[in-house]
């Protein structure tokens, strides 16, 4: 009976030591993050990144201080290295979704469209599924914003359709504003938009794919 209450005070005793000591660690890592953000305010980013990387180290749990890390990493230019951060970020810590919108503004500073695109419609899709409506739609504007740069009306107009879904009846001012831009668009994409114009999409592919095979 005696060992069976000593075991159990033993177990009871590594857990609460094992309880302090991840709380500690919090609190150490929430003080660090505070002073590296005081640094970056205060112009000292070798500092901060010291500091940042510190808080990784001690709590590699601490998801302020891989995105504090990314930015960082992002602002000073280092697009590959903010990517790498990022990466590490989600290994740790997978429902860091904001460490899914830094990499792939990363992948994008990077030249890599297509895996950047892929990330931010994920970033939007994972805010939308726990209802945060408002960080889903900056997101898809942002994701469309790509698209206009890049000359890609078609791509363009499927983020703004989406964007005039989701606003609906969260943000009245940007639904007016998408589905004003999604008219413009569907006049510039012309037949080529299969939501308008089914039949005559695909009859553009087909003579798109018999051009190819000439």
């Amino acid at each position: 009976m005696r060992s069976r209450t000593r075991r159990a005070f033993e177990i009871l005793l590594a857990a609460s030591l094992a309880l302090a000591a991840r709380t500690a660690s919090a609190s150490s890592c929430d003080e660090l993050v505070a002073s590296a953000q005081a640094h970056e305010k205060n112009g000292e980013p070798e500092i901060a990144l010291r500091q940042y990387n510190d808080a990784v180290t001690l709590d590699p749990t601490c998801g302020p201080a891989w995105l504090g890390l990314g930015a960082l990493r992002a602002r000073t230019g280092d697009a590959a290295e903010a990517e790498r951060v990022y990466d590490a970020a989600l290994t740790h810590v997978p429902t860091l979704s904001e460490a899914v919108a830094g990499r792939a503004r990363s992948r994008r500073r990077l030249g890599r469209a297509d895996e950047a695109e892929e990330d931010m419609r994920g970033y939007a899709d994972a805010l939308a599924s726990r209802g945060d409506l408002h960080g889903a739609l900056a997101a898809l504007v942002e994701l469309a914003s790509w698209f206009s740069a890049e000359n890609r009306p078609p791509a363009e107009l499927a983020c703004w359709r989406r964007v005039a879904e989701l606003a609906g009846g969260v943000d009245s001012a940007l639904e007016s504003r998408a589905r004003a831009t999604t008219a413009a668009l569907v006049w510039v994409v012309g037949s080529a938009d299969p939501v308008s114009h089914p039949h005559g999409s695909g009859l553009l592919r087909s003579v798109a794919a018999r051009l190819r095979l000439r």
